[in-house]
């Protein structure tokens, strides 16, 4: 079907009446025009959608690597509070050798000093 048929058939029926060869042109033209600003709105709508995905994307991994991040950060600070306890566990073993040496040799020394008077 040409396109001046269906131009006639489909415009209105005042349309109709008065709708010369130029009139058709010219609302081709205007078709055309709309139908080109359709299609750079539509471009421009894909464009702004991969943009979009890009973002989320984005944002999916930055949300993964801090997830990852946070779980490191708590194995370090596990890691850490042992480093920090390896002192004062090593202060509380040394502190209960020396006490108990010193008790050793206090009581040594008693044992000894009663050998002593009971063997004079």
């Amino acid at each position: 079907m040409s396109i001046l048929i269906f131009l006639r058939k489909y415009s209105t029926y005042k349309e109709k009446q008065h709708m010369t060869e130029k009139d058709i042109i010219l609302k081709l033209n205007d078709h055309d025009h709309e139908i080109g600003s359709l299609k750079q709105r539509v471009g421009k709508s894909e464009e702004n959608q991969k943009a979009l995905t890009d973002l989320i994307r984005g944002v999916d991994k930055l949300a993964n690597s801090m997830d990852n991040m946070a779980r490191e950060q708590k194995a370090q600070g596990a890691r850490l509070e042992r480093l920090e306890q390896e002192p004062v566990d090593n202060y509380k073993y040394f502190k209960r050798t020396i006490i108990s040496s010193i008790a050793t040799l206090i009581l040594g020394g008693l044992i000894g000093a009663i050998f002593a008077a009971i063997l004079k």
